[in-house]
């Protein structure tokens, strides 16, 4: 679909305003950039040693037929075979503790092969970085471990996840990273490799159509969401009307409307209430 010139005009004046925090900005900014991924790591888990043998962006995980699949901001894999899956979260929704727990036993289902021991589960790191300080206690980080709660010692059974508060600024390296994470222009940052990609991706032309690009698949993608919905919809106003007309079989309105058997059945229960 092509792009028209006040839609383009418009994708650059959001390209503007995007920072390391926004999600489609944030993509793109860790895209092939091991450098990048590896520095923001070392600051946020304290380990400066810390070696990126690989980082994928939009790493898909569905390793259950039948189970919920996620698409991680950041995937990386550490030089000891760590695992850590960074992710932007900028409502307090995203960051519920029910899915930092989806986050990391997916991780576990997906790196761990049949016939291999339960030990040789690597090490998991689920890190939400938060645009509110999501705990409201003002920490720069928090950190969740599982406890024994009988002898207070740590289970540790190689699961971590980190809160990082995208609220918290100071002089530290973390505030300084949580400073960069929250600005529109390269010139602001504190630091020369955040700097250096995000100036790629808003002033150098094959990095801005890049963003163009993301921006536009983004998009049509929603455009194509919402056209499924529109379906959606339309199919159950056609089932409410079969049902309020009386005179069809379960099997006709399963037919005629495209849905389940399951949610005619629910249908019908709140059509007739």
């Amino acid at each position: 679909m092509a792009v028209s010139n006040q839609q383009h005009q418009e994708d650059l004046m959001r390209l503007s305003l995007l920072r390391p925090i926004d999600d489609d900005f944030m993509r793109c900014l860790f895209k092939d950039n091991i450098p990048l991924a590896e520095f923001v790591l070392r600051i946020i888990t304290g380990k400066q040693d810390l070696i990126i043998t690989g980082c994928e962006t939009q790493k898909d995980l569905k390793r259950l037929a039948g189970a919920r699949s996620i698409c991680l901001d950041a995937y990386g894999t550490d030089l000891q075979g760590k695992k850590y899956d960074l992710e932007i979260q900028r409502a307090d929704k995203g960051a519920a503790p029910y899915r930092a727990r989806y986050h990391s036993s997916v991780m576990d289902v997906e790196n761990l092969r049949f016939g291999q021991e339960f030990e040789e589960l690597p090490d998991t790191y689920v890190i939400f970085i938060t645009e509110k300080d999501f705990y409201g206690m003002d920490e720069p980080i928090y950190a969740i471990e599982r406890i024994n709660l009988a002898t207070g010692k740590p289970f540790e059974d190689g699961e971590h996840i980190l809160y990082v508060n995208g609220k918290f600024h100071g002089n530290s390296d973390l505030g300084k990273l949580m400073h960069d994470f929250n600005c529109t222009r390269a010139d602001d940052m504190n630091f020369e490799l955040m700097a250096e990609r995000t100036r790629y991706l808003k002033e150098n032309p094959k990095g801005v159509s890049e963003m163009c690009k993301v921006m536009e698949d983004m998009r049509n993608e929603s455009l194509k969401e919402g056209r499924k919905e529109g379906i959606k919809e339309e199919a159950f106003n056609t089932a409410r009307r079969m049902i309020a007309a009386g005179k069809y079989a379960l099997e006709e309105i399963v037919s005629i409307s495209g849905l389940s058997l399951e949610e005619i059945e629910k249908l019908q229960v709140h059509t007739n209430i």
